[in-house]
């Protein structure tokens, strides 16, 4: 029989550029641009396979689908759904771990090279006419800031957090990570393992890539914020709730932290009261760093393989409970 495959909120993979072409050589696929909560029991109710990227599947949800058979997550992080809930029902989960790696990676020094340069600011200045009027053959509004000798600290050391070390090397920066599974040796890498209240203390561009969990959410607050430089940038390219944005806020307005650039936000879409988006020296970017054609190519087909891997029987990238085949 043919699987039945329902896509929950397909506009966010392919807002155009992106065909569901491997996919739908799976089965009969179904989809819808985005689905509210109210919607997701009716459109998942005869489906084999769900497909989503934030649409959130709760264990409430999941108890009211016993017809389905295998859920694919469209991202890395896969917390949009209950997997122990899924477990229980005898419903495998897949994510995608690897399509994003060098977008995430490059889009964080996107964000580290701005806080140092300022790039689109002094684009608009010349623009202005600042540079015609200055008398001089140069100018600049900021500190120009040299990354060769400084230090980053690298909070989360997966495959993102490594590409962002190598990166950081190759300007000279000194690398110190943080990880609670130490899978690799430090020895035959330009990396020093570090803790996080060292990482703090030491180092002048803090990069978070950990996951969120329990032990994570709010890890950046103001005792984390206060043992940093007063010089030092911190970025999240990650998750939102890794940070305490009020703390952050604070921190950026007192000038106990020299600047900030997040691409996450705790609540998203941004809400208007998020004091970051009133804060001195921080940039915010709408979770786009994972979202270059190249990577939302990678994760179609990454999915395609997940939905395919499952109906051979042999499925891969599962991360719930039992099912945790590979």
């Amino acid at each position: 029989m043919t699987p039945r495959i329902v896509i929950l909120d397909g506009a966010t993979l392919n807002p155009g550029d992106n065909p569901w072409t491997a996919i739908e050589q799976l089965g009969d696929v179904t989809l819808h641009a985005a689905s509210s909560p109210d919607e997701i029991v009716p459109r998942l109710s005869e489906a084999d396979v769900a497909i989503t990227n934030k649409a959130r599947l709760t264990a409430e949800i999941i108890g009211q689908l016993p017809h389905l058979k295998f859920i694919s997550v469209s991202a890395t992080g896969h917390d949009c759904v209950d997997s122990a809930a899924a477990a229980k029902q005898g419903i495998p989960v897949a994510n995608v771990p690897t399509y994003g790696t060098p977008s995430v990676a490059q889009f964080t020094f996107a964000l580290l090279l701005e806080l140092c340069h300022r790039v689109a600011l002094h684009d608009e200045a010349v623009r202005a006419g600042e540079w015609e009027s200055c008398g001089s053959f140069s100018f600049w509004k900021t500190p120009q800031i040299e990354l060769h000798g400084l230090t980053l600290g690298v909070i989360g050391f997966g495959r993102i957090g490594q590409q962002v070390a190598r990166i950081g090397s190759a300007f000279g920066m000194r690398i110190l990570a943080a990880s609670r599974h130490r899978q690799i040796s430090s020895e035959d890498h330009s990396f020093e393992w570090a803790t996080t209240e060292e990482i703090a203390a030491q180092a002048d561009v803090i990069s978070l890539h950990c996951s969120l969990n329990d032990n994570s959410r709010g890890m950046v607050n103001r005792d984390f914020l206060s043992r940093m430089k007063p010089s030092a940038f911190l970025l999240n390219t990650s998750r939102g709730p890794l940070i305490d944005e009020a703390a952050l806020a604070e921190a950026l307005d007192t000038g106990t932290l020299a600047g900030a650039a997040v691409d996450v936000a705790s609540v998203e879409p941004i809400t208007s009261d998020n004091p970051l988006l009133t804060a001195r020296n921080c940039l915010i970017t709408p979770h786009m760093a994972w979202s270059s054609l190249a990577a939302r190519r990678r994760m179609m087909q990454i999915t395609a393989d997940n939905i395919r891997n499952f109906l051979a029987g042999k499925p891969n990238n599962i991360v719930n409970g039992e099912f945790r085949l590979s």
